[in-house]
């Protein structure tokens, strides 16, 4: 898979590790405002999460992001993260968290939650990551989807700010994340991974 669409694609994961990260601060169907932290030190406390949390934890985050994408609206506003033009600071994805139903925020407070838990655990060893397997496992989900569905890579490859490439993208986004649905939780989980990992890298950069 393309760079260019792997770094579109950590996106809607990004949406699901930082926006719940004040968990504390969280209630059931409540709004979320990271506003007021540190994004340097959301990036390192979910990156080491990231690392530590084993394969059925990690692939809660896959899950939450995979309700979402099951719902027009939800997806709609996962999906305007991609535009050129969008708002990717925290205040950013706080405003794209907010912009879903209260059941999917509980989801991702959950799966965020259970990585919290499970990686902070005494001890709690690094989980064995493949990056290059990681990424086959990305491409497979590109053909199999590819496959499937006719239009999927110019959906993909769509650049433009026009409802029709907007519609495009989204929907190709769809089709990727429910493909994944069918694969081993081990090839979810290192997949759901390496896109939390490359999402905190890259955006790293970018402070």
């Amino acid at each position: 898979m393309p760079s260019r669409l792997r770094r579109r694609l950590v996106l809607p994961f990004l949406v699901c590790a930082f926006a719940v990260v004040p968990l504390h601060a969280q209630q059931r169907g409540g709004s979320i405002d990271l506003s007021g932290f540190d994004p340097a030190l959301i990036l390192q406390g979910v990156g080491d999460v990231v690392l530590r949390a084993p394969d059925a934890d990690i692939d809660r985050v896959y899950h939450a992001v995979h309700a979402a994408s099951r719902d027009d609206r939800e997806a709609e506003a996962l999906c305007a993260l991609f535009d050129a033009d969008a708002d990717r600071s925290l205040p950013g994805l706080s405003r794209a968290a907010n912009a879903l139903g209260p059941d999917s925020r509980q989801r991702f407070v959950d799966a965020v939650l259970a990585l919290a838990v499970s990686a902070s655990s005494q001890n709690a060893p690094v989980q064995a990551y493949d990056p290059v397997a990681a990424e086959q496992v990305l491409r497979q989900a590109g053909v199999t989807a590819m496959m499937l569905h006719d239009g999927f890579m110019i959906g993909m490859s769509a650049t433009g700010n026009d409802p029709a490439s907007r519609d495009a993208r989204c929907r190709s986004f769809r089709q990727l994340v429910d493909v994944m649905q069918d694969f081993p939780l081990e090839q979810r989980a290192l997949a759901t991974r390496y896109l939390l990992r490359e999402g905190v890298d890259r955006y790293g950069t970018e402070l």
